[in-house]
């Protein structure tokens, strides 16, 4: 067989291979009832920067990025995000997206004077969205 024909098959091979990783993943699925909401601020609030906001969670545990556990995921804060991110892929890891891979459940803002919209979604151990996805309503606090 020549080269040209083994370096073919070989590509082939790893792509074929890298695709199968890829979509091994699948959706992890949502228990159900798994719901994610705001302890604090409330919708509504006012409030004074430093912002305290404080993560419930109903019907799934908690656990660390990175580690694989039955009925888990991880809290993400989204701030002033108008469209949510993709379903199927991580969560964006940014200002606007913030991560708490290490299983933490409340977090300190410091945010500009004004109106701010926070939603929480909930990811699983590779920071992608359960299914269905685990997200709380978007609420409004003010800043003064």
């Amino acid at each position: 067989m020549n080269t040209m024909i083994r370096t073919q098959r070989f590509s082939l091979g790893l792509i074929l291979a890298a695709s199968m990783v890829a979509g091994a993943h699948g959706a992890t699925p949502a228990p159900e009832g798994a719901a994610v909401y705001f302890v604090t601020p409330l919708d509504g609030q006012t409030v004074s920067s430093p912002v305290t906001v404080r993560f419930g969670l109903e019907g799934l545990g908690v656990a660390p990025a990175g580690v694989e556990r039955e009925k888990t995921g991880h809290h993400h804060l989204l701030v002033d995000v108008d469209d949510l991110p993709p379903m199927d892929k991580p969560i964006p890891a940014d200002e606007r997206h913030i991560h708490f891979g290490g299983g933490q459940t409340q977090t300190t803002l410091e945010l500009e004077p004004g109106e701010h919209t926070l939603q929480l979604l909930v990811g699983d151990h590779l920071h992608i969205p359960h299914e269905p996805p685990v997200m709380s309503e978007k609420i409004t606090i003010t800043v003064e």
